[in-house]
């Protein structure tokens, strides 16, 4: 385990502090509260995972799955199926193994979400760890929607130390994508990765303009790697879930970004978000820093959440 990655560890904990108040109190007095596992334990431990916004969906799956593991187990005293109910809701988070092959492929990144979700933020901070990874990389500042937006992306691609193609303030975001793409051809770049403007209440303009940056990039770069990351803030709780969900209809996604999980106690959305929408949360980010942006680990978010020990532990925080 990495200094950063146990500091990482770290940080994670202490964000999901008020997340951890939320729900994993709430489960503990239950499971210490019950003496025996019936009816009203299980509805009580379903009361407190979905108020901790884990979502009816994902919470009524934890808890079917827990009945049949408890029968099976011939488990009798609450206290001895909590680990249980950990693993169900490490399971429901599992992010597949090929999840981040665009790392190594030659990829495009469109990077979408509402305004004020940390989507700039991200691609900057992606931006500079790929390239610490060694990869060649382009920024394309396709939302010209909102002026900030690119003045923003030029700070982060100064200190990621890697290139930007933008168009000016107002012009068509696909002419900026067609010319990043060209550009990434012309450069070998390894990876381009595509800040977009996402206005929901707009869908139909939202849609032709991500139809159009598709097919631009389906032209000139036939056969290329694609990812559509779907930047949330954790903050927000169930509309974050309803944004998702939005943007799907509009994007064929593979991913979700989830920000802000610092300073929230909404975090069990994570839970929530995968196990409705069937798309895997990819990257968390649990501050302002470059290092505060981690790929998801289930297990790690899991034992940060009901502070479980682990060989993470031991770092200054």
């Amino acid at each position: 385990m990495s200094e950063e990655k146990k500091g990482f560890f770290g940080r994670l904990k202490e964000g999901l502090t008020k997340t951890r108040h939320n729900i994993v109190d709430g489960i503990d007095s239950i499971f210490t509260g019950f003496s025996e596992i019936d009816d009203d334990f299980y509805e009580e431990l379903e009361e407190v995972l979905v108020m901790g916004d884990i979502g009816i969906n994902a919470t009524e799956e934890i808890i079917e799955q827990l009945k049949e593991q408890v029968k099976a187990k011939h488990i009798k005293k609450p206290a001895d199926c909590k680990e249980l109910l950990i693993q169900n809701l490490k399971d429901q988070m599992r992010v597949c193994e090929n999840a981040y092959e665009f790392e190594n492929q030659t990829s495009v990144i469109l990077v979408i979400g509402v305004n004020g979700v940390g989507k700039t933020t991200y691609v900057g901070k992606m931006a500079s760890k790929l390239k610490n990874s060694g990869k060649k990389v382009l920024l394309a500042a396709a939302d010209t929607f909102r002026a900030a937006a690119t003045e923003q992306l030029a700070e982060w691609s100064h200190r990621a130390g890697v290139d930007m193609i933008a168009g000016s303030e107002g012009a068509d975001p696909a002419s900026v994508v067609f010319d990043a793409v060209n550009a990434a051809k012309a450069r070998k770049v390894d990876i381009l990765l595509c800040d977009t403007a996402g206005r929901l209440h707009n869908k139909k303009n939202l849609m032709e303009e991500l139809k159009k940056m598709n097919r631009i990039i389906d032209k000139e770069l036939p056969g290329v790697h694609r990812e559509n990351l779907v930047v949330l803030d954790a903050t927000t709780g169930q509309n974050a879930l309803q944004q998702a969900r939005e943007f799907a209809e509009v994007a064929d996604l593979t991913g979700i970004v989830l920000t802000k999980m610092d300073g929230t106690a909404k975090g069990g959305i994570a839970i929530a978000i995968q196990s409705q929408l069937k798309i895997p949360v990819k990257y968390i980010g649990v501050g302002e820093g470059i290092e505060d942006l981690e790929k998801f680990d289930a297990d790690q978010f899991v034992d940060a959440l009901f502070d479980v020990k682990t060989e993470n532990d031991g770092e200054e925080e």
